[in-house]
């Protein structure tokens, strides 16, 4: 009986971690983002950057629902166009931590 009890609770644990580990991915986005741009399409590779950046406000705004960057940028005239910010963030992060700089390291046609 008291087997039963200990891999019932060990059971318990693990699908409880689990359901955890899932529900924390599910807010952290995307594995991977497709932006569209005319010089080629770049493929941002979320997690592999969550990975290296500890606040998620280093990249998005603090206090915004999350949703496509192109939903104000370049929609709302208050709004810097978003190819502008990309770039400037993007590649001054880059610079820092020896990134890709060249246009071609990001945009695929």
């Amino acid at each position: 009986m008291k087997k039963l009890m200990i891999l019932f609770v060990a059971l318990t644990l693990v699908t409880f971690a689990a359901m955890t580990a899932i529900a924390d991915n599910k807010d952290k986005g995307p594995t991977e983002v497709k932006l569209p741009a005319r010089m080629g399409e770049v493929t941002f590779q979320h997690a592999k950057h969550q990975e290296r950046v500890e606040d998620c406000t280093t990249c998005h705004h603090a206090g915004v629902e999350a949703g496509a960057c192109r939903s104000c940028h370049g929609e709302k005239a208050e709004a810097p166009k978003a190819k502008k910010v990309f770039h400037k963030l993007c590649r001054s992060c880059h610079k820092g931590n020896a990134g890709p700089t060249k246009c071609k390291a990001c945009h695929t046609k």
